[in-house]
C-alpha cells in the first residue's frame, strides 16, 4: 500500500447509519490549517501545543446551513497516528457526515484510504503489526469472544513476549559479534555454554508462542468452567457427576470445599476444565476459621476471573431466585466480557415431581443424585464451545497464519546457531544465524516488513480506521 504520509487525510470514522453521534476524523501535518480553512478553529487555537476539546459551528452551505460540532484536537505527535489529528463529533446523520467530510476535502484534506489511520499509527511506532491487526479484529468482532481475543492482542499479549525475545537475542548477538572483534586478544564476552543455554531458552519461548497461535488458528483450547454458589449448594456433587470421578469431597456439612478442585473432562470434541470452588460466605473476624475462609474466597474469586463459563448453583429446597445475577457485573465485577453465565437449580430430586426451575429464574433444574438435567448442562457447555469456536475467526486467525512461517524460520535459525556453537564451527556462522532469527521475529512484530505485508494487513481495513 502506497501512502503519502505527510498528506492530511479525512474520513468518516463511524457507521454510515442514523445515530445520535457520528465522527469525522482528520490526520496530517496540515490538519490544523485545514480546520482553520473550515472556520472551525481560529489562528490562536491553531498554534497551541495542548490537546483540547471545544464546541463549534460548522458551515455546510445551503440547504444544510451551519451545524453544531464538538471538535477534539491533538495538535502534536502525541496522537493515535503520531501526527496532528482531530475528530469532529456531530449528529450521526449520513448526509451531515458526508457534507462535513466534503468540507474537509474542500479545505485541503484528501479522502483517506482503507486502514490509512492505523497504518500511520504503525509507521509512527504507536502500534506494532500484531496490534494493528488487532484493531481490525475489534472492528470485525461479532461476539464477545472474538472481541475479547482482539482486545487481548491489542493490549500486547502476543507482541510483548516476542519483543522481549528479540531484544534478548540482539543483546546476545552483540556479545557474539564483540567477541569476533577481539578474537586476537582472547577476550570472551559470552561462553559457548551460556550462549547455547540462552538460545535454547529463546527457542522454547518461540515454540510456546507458536503453539498459542496454532490454538487460535483452529484448535479448540480448553474451556474453564467454574462452579459457584453458596455453601452446600451441590457444587461438589455436580463436579463429580460431570467428571464421573470422586474428585471432590461430598458431605452434608456446609463449607467442606476450601481449596480449588480441578478436573479435566471432554464432551462433543471439546476440552473442559471443571473447577469446584468454596461456597460464598463471609465470617466474622472473631470466627477461628475466618482466615481460612478468606483465603478460600480469594482463590474462588481468582478462578472466576479467568473462567469462560460460570455455572451458578442454588439449592432449590431453599427457594430464592437468580434475578440478582442477571446483572452482567454481579457474578464477578472484573470477569471476562465473553464469560457465559448458566444458572442451575440443584437438588431437583428433593422437589415435587411437577416442580420446575422457572420460579427461580433458573436456566434449568438438575439433580446430581438422579442425573436429571445434567445432560442439559452438558449440552449448554458444548453449545458455548461451538459458538466460541465459530466466533474466533477473521483477524486473530489472520495474525496466526501470517506469523506461523516467520516463527518457524526463527526457530530453525536458532537451532542452526545452537548446532554451530556446539560443533565449534565458528562464531561468524553463529552470528549469521542469529541475525536471520532476529529478522524473522521482526517480521512478526513489524520491525521488519515489506510493502506486500502491509498491503495484506491494511488492505482489509475499512475507510476511517
Amino acid at each position: 500500500m502506497t501512502s503519502e504520509a505527510d498528506d492530511t487525510i479525512a474520513a468518516i470514522a463511524s457507521p454510515m447509519a442514523p445515530a445520535p453521534r457520528g465522527i469525522v476524523r482528520l490526520s496530517g501535518h496540515d490538519c490544523l490549517d485545514v480546520l482553520c480553512r473550515m472556520e472551525i478553529l481560529d489562528s490562536a487555537e491553531s498554534i497551541g501545543r495542548r490537546s483540547f476539546r471545544a464546541s463549534k459551528r460548522l458551515a455546510l452551505g445551503e440547504p444544510l446551513g451551519a451545524i453544531d460540532v464538538d471538535v477534539m484536537v491533538w495538535p502534536t505527535q502525541r496522537s493515535y497516528t503520531g501526527q496532528p489529528s482531530a475528530e469532529l463529533h456531530l449528529m450521526g446523520s449520513p448526509p451531515l457526515l458526508q457534507s462535513s467530510l466534503d468540507a474537509a476535502i474542500r479545505a485541503g484534506a484528501r479522502a483517506a484510504r482503507p486502514g490509512e489511520f492505523t497504518m500511520r499509527s504503525f509507521l509512527a511506532g504507536r502500534l506494532d503489526l500484531t496490534q494493528a491487526e488487532a484493531v481490525l479484529g475489534v472492528i470485525e468482532a461479532e461476539d464477545r469472544g472474538s472481541l475479547d481475543q482482539a482486545l487481548s492482542q491489542l493490549a500486547g499479549n502476543l507482541s510483548r513476549p516476542l519483543q522481549s525475545a528479540r531484544s534478548t537475542l540482539l543483546d546476545l548477538l552483540a556479545d557474539v559479534e564483540a567477541g569476533l572483534d577481539f578474537v586476537d586478544e582472547d577476550i570472551e564476552f559470552i561462553s559457548d555454554e551460556v550462549l547455547v543455554r540462552r538460545l535454547d531458552e529463546l527457542r522454547a519461548l518461540l515454540s510456546q508462542t507458536r503453539s498459542q497461535l496454532s490454538d487460535r488458528g483452529g484448535a479448540s483450547p480448553t474451556i474453564r468452567v467454574v462452579l459457584r454458589g453458596l455453601p452446600n449448594a451441590g457444587k461438589s456433587r455436580l463436579l463429580n457427576v460431570l467428571s464421573r470421578t470422586e474428585s471432590a469431597i461430598v458431605t452434608d456439612q456446609a463449607g467442606t470445599t476450601r481449596d480449588l478442585v480441578t478436573v479435566e473432562s471432554s464432551w462433543g470434541g471439546h476440552s473442559f476444565q471443571l473447577i469446584d470452588t468454596a461456597g460464598l460466605e463471609s465470617r466474622e473476624e472473631s470466627d477461628p476459621e475466618a482466615r481460612v475462609s478468606r483465603e478460600a474466597q480469594l482463590q474462588a474469586a481468582e478462578a472466576a476471573r479467568g473462567a469462560d463459563v460460570h455455572v451458578w448453583c442454588m439449592d432449590a429446597t431453599l427457594g430464592g431466585d437468580f434475578e440478582f445475577l442477571r446483572n452482567p457485573d454481579a457474578v464477578v465485577p472484573d470477569a471476562k466480557r465473553s464469560a457465559e453465565l448458566i444458572c442451575v437449580a440443584t437438588k431437583r430430586d428433593l422437589m415435587p415431581a411437577d416442580w420446575e426451575g422457572d420460579l427461580m429464574q433458573a436456566d434449568f433444574a438438575l439433580s446430581s443424585e438422579s442425573g436429571a438435567g445434567v445432560e442439559k448442562l452438558i449440552e449448554s457447555l458444548v453449545g458455548f464451545a461451538e459458538q466460541r469456536d465459530a466466533g474466533e475467526t477473521g483477524n486473530v486467525i489472520g495474525t496466526a497464519a501470517r506469523c506461523q512461517d516467520s516463527l518457524a524460520a526463527a526457530m530453525d535459525h536458532l537451532d542452526q546457531a545452537i548446532q554451530w556453537t556446539e560443533q565449534a564451527a565458528g562464531h561468524e556462522l553463529v552470528a549469521a544465524e542469529m541475525r536471520l532469527a532476529v529478522e524473522a521475529i521482526g517480521e512478526v512484530t513489524g520491525q521488519v516488513y515489506t510493502d506486500d505485508i502491509l498491503d495484506r494487513v491494511f488492505g482489509r481495513f475499512c475507510i476511517g480506521k
